[in-house]
């Protein structure tokens, strides 16, 4: 007979040489405990158990539920072993017979266990990442797509809080057209202000010069109204302004950290979404192994590698939860923030274009100095600087001829004649 490796250990494992222990851990540690549940009204403690006889040699906790006495106590979790029940050894029963021990007890339950420590990097495998960008592809498609590619269509699909990204997109558009609408006529009224300015400076170097008093207060009145109207566009323009800041605040931080929580929300429901299928293929793998009648080397031996991951899926859902609920939370300040937002900021805007409006309409009212009366040949001797009508010239003329006409006067009155 020809001696081979095989039949070499089996000889070592026969004569008790080789100590093989019957259970792969996969490198995971299994610390033993007890806990002590009470049940509900509906005589339960919320678990579902996996494994035992006659493939597998352990039993297992697959699921926690919700809201259940074994959810609040928060001591079992997925992937932990049950090795008695309240003092009695479940070694080689079947899971229903686990659970009618379990429901056999009334009123509190001790549940033994042995703890598994593993570390969740290990169940994040690379068949775990191409399934969440199996779900990501899957997301945004229609059934008939997805049957059209031979993507299956995952639960939770379409979600609701995903598509708020879309109305997150329109929101910050509406902001970005608020805003450039707002510098636009801000720019309008600076513009504006600085031309009541140029009015007043203007009105004001006429009444100055101006010769008639009448007149000149007239145009001092005109050149103050200017001079006020352009103190209140500056005071509509720092009412108005933070409407800036406040949107910018809005648009540039509240609504880019609530997409990043959506986006992470995603990624942490695609990472279950994962889990979750992968549960169902090996589920699927250890049903079709049992129908076979053929051994399946993992659950032969503990199982630990579904346990491992039925724990991932435990901590992706907890997860997955937690997110939901803060972007549920999130969204929910960020349409009231909007709401009241967009409505203070139409008040203050309307109110300052009204308190401008009325002011500048009182101003003007009270500046009632038509019609004014000017004498145009006074003025406009008094404002030639051009020397264009020769005054100078025309006033020299004339004082040359008082004086010849003085000259001829003193001779008459000094002549022997008089």
């Amino acid at each position: 007979m020809e001696f081979t490796g095989e039949t070499f250990l089996f000889s070592l494992l026969y004569h008790g040489q080789l100590d093989i222990d019957p259970c792969d851990q996969r490198g995971m540690e299994a610390i033993p405990g007890n806990v002590s549940l009470i049940k509900d009204k509906q005589n339960l403690i919320g678990i579902s158990i996996g494994g035992g006889a006659p493939l597998c040699p352990c039993l297992y906790i697959v699921q926690v539920f919700d809201n259940t006495p074994a959810s609040r106590d928060g001591t079992l979790a997925s992937g932990d072993e049950i090795v008695g029940v309240s003092g009695k050894s479940v070694k080689g029963r079947t899971k229903v017979e686990v659970a009618r021990m379990i429901q056999s007890i009334k009123s509190e339950v001790i549940i033994n266990y042995n703890k598994l420590h593993a570390d969740p990097k290990q169940g994040k495998s690379l068949d775990i990442v191409l399934k969440k960008v199996k779900h990501r592809m899957v997301e945004n498609m229609s059934s008939s797509t997805a049957d059209a590619l031979g993507l299956s269509r995952a639960i939770l699909c379409n979600d609701v809080l995903i598509k708020k990204l879309d109305e997150l997109q329109a929101t910050a558009i509406m902001y970005k057209g608020l805003m450039e609408h707002a510098k636009k006529m801000l720019k309008a009224f600076y513009d504006l202000s600085l031309s009541h300015r140029a009015f007043g400076e203007a009105f004001g170097v006429i009444g100055a010069r101006e010769p008639q008093p009448k007149a000149s207060e007239a145009f001092t009145v005109f050149a103050d109204a200017h001079r006020n109207m352009e103190k209140f566009g500056i005071r509509l323009l720092r009412t108005v302004k933070p409407m800036l800041t406040d949107l910018g605040t809005f648009l540039t931080k509240a609504i880019p950290d609530t997409r990043l929580t959506i986006k992470k929300y995603a990624d942490a429901k695609f990472e279950y979404l994962s889990y979750c299928l992968k549960v169902k293929e090996m589920d699927d793998e250890e049903y079709a192994y049992a129908t076979l009648g053929e051994p399946l080397y993992r659950v032969e031996t503990g199982n630990y590698e579904y346990r491992l991951i039925l724990r991932c899926r435990q901590l992706a859902r907890a997860k997955f939860a937690k997110l939901r609920s803060d972007v549920m939370v999130k969204l929910e300040l960020l349409d009231q923030k909007h709401v009241q937002d967009i409505v203070f900021q139409l008040q203050r805007l309307v109110s300052a274009m009204a308190n401008y409006l009325q002011d500048c309409h009182q101003q003007m009212k009270d500046a009632e100095i038509f019609p004014i009366e000017v004498d145009l040949l006074r003025t406009t001797i008094n404002y030639d600087t051009s020397n264009q009508f020769n005054d100078e010239d025309e006033d020299e003329e004339e004082t040359g001829e008082g004086e010849d006409a003085v000259i001829e006067a003193e001779e008459e009155l000094i002549s022997p004649a008089s």
